[in-house]
């Protein structure tokens, strides 16, 4: 049986990168999610026992709201967020021997990888889209992120 919140969690991935169809298949279980548009809500069809009946519309979880650290200061405040495209896990290197990306103190470029999310066993480079200095790494080394949540606070040129 399949998690309600894996379920949501895979229909939030969808809506937020505009996929149409998502076919999920393992040993115990198969999962298909398609919508007819990217304004169309997603259907669900699972050969294993569900909590939602297959084919009934899902709506997907609004995102949860972007949330500015507690702890800003005036001079944080003009900083750049990079926030997560996704929900996922944060990895710092390409692999664990290897340096982080970036740390406090890099200069970056918009075309610069600064982290990996691992979303669903597929390991997405994050790109800066904003050039400066890194003034802080809010995440640490395998920790989970989610939809919009700050992971580098940059400080823009």
């Amino acid at each position: 049986m399949i998690d309600i919140r894996k379920l949501k969690e895979l229909v939030r991935l969808m809506v937020a990168n505009e996929l149409t169809e998502l076919d999920l298949r393992d040993s115990e279980e198969q999962v298909t999610l398609r919508r007819q548009s990217p304004a169309a809500p997603v259907q669900v069809e699972n050969s294993a026992a569900l909590a939602v009946a297959p084919g009934t519309p899902v709506e997907a979880a609004p995102a949860p709201p972007t949330v500015a650290p507690s702890t800003a200061t005036e001079e944080e405040s003009d900083l750049i967020e990079i926030q997560s495209p996704m929900v996922g896990t944060f990895y710092a290197a390409s692999n664990p021997d290897s340096e982080p990306f970036v740390s406090a103190g890099t200069q970056i470029h918009s075309d610069t990888v600064v982290c990996i999310v691992e979303a669903m066993k597929i390991f997405n480079e994050i790109k800066a889209e904003c050039s400066g200095v890194v003034q802080r790494v809010l995440v640490q080394n395998g920790e989970p992120v989610e939809f919009g949540q700050t992971l580098f606070l940059v400080k823009g040129q």
